[in-house]
């Protein structure tokens, strides 16, 4: 089902993973198409050393409750599952629903911005993310700070903004540094 998404991350897993448990699911969750299948493969797992990566299905609610706390008109109508280097949030609306399917909200921490991404969970992810990964990932920003500062992310860390976009700093690798992700969304969080 994922045969794209594999193929852009030249990634391939053979069994299911270890730690995923169908019991933790909510009902956006278990109803979106291709989400278990994804998740019992890759819970928790990280693409393109960090580009992009999917929450462990045990983190999700957690996650869920600290984007509310910086965007709480967001209350009781989303589902993170995956989040990019730059500490953006991948969300499931359960207030935008195409064809019987959610379409996917991002949180941008640096900007205070929520975008709309126009598409389902499997969209997202067998088309969006290899078709239109600048657009959604900010890849080519991606390898211009990895050029520059060769570091591993770690799962809790992320790229953040020295100065928040939203307080005029800039979108520069100058103004990047390795965060750990729960602390830079609480920041941006009190700011935004």
């Amino acid at each position: 089902m994922f045969e794209h998404f594999c193929s852009f991350f030249n990634t391939s897993h053979s069994q299911q993973s270890g730690d995923f448990n169908e019991m933790m699911l909510n009902d956006l969750q278990s109803n979106t198409k291709g989400f278990v299948e994804l998740f019992s493969l890759y819970n928790g797992e990280s693409f393109g050393k960090g580009l992009y990566r999917l929450h462990n299905i045990s983190k999700i609610n957690e996650w869920n409750k600290i984007i509310i706390h910086a965007f709480p008109e967001y209350t009781g109508r989303i589902s993170c599952f995956g989040y990019d280097w730059l500490g953006r949030h991948f969300a499931l609306d359960r207030e935008r629903v195409v064809n019987g399917q959610s379409q996917i909200l991002m949180f941008e921490p640096g900007t205070g911005e929520v975008l709309e991404i126009p598409c389902s969970f499997d969209d997202f992810h067998n088309d969006e993310i290899p078709n239109y990964h600048e657009a959604c990932l900010a890849s080519d920003f991606y390898l211009k700070w990895k050029k520059s500062k060769e570091l591993i992310l770690k799962n809790e860390e992320c790229v953040g903004y020295k100065v928040m976009l939203f307080l005029g700093g800039l979108d520069e690798v100058e103004n990047l540094e390795k965060s750990n992700m729960g602390v830079y969304w609480h920041i941006c969080s009190q700011l935004i």
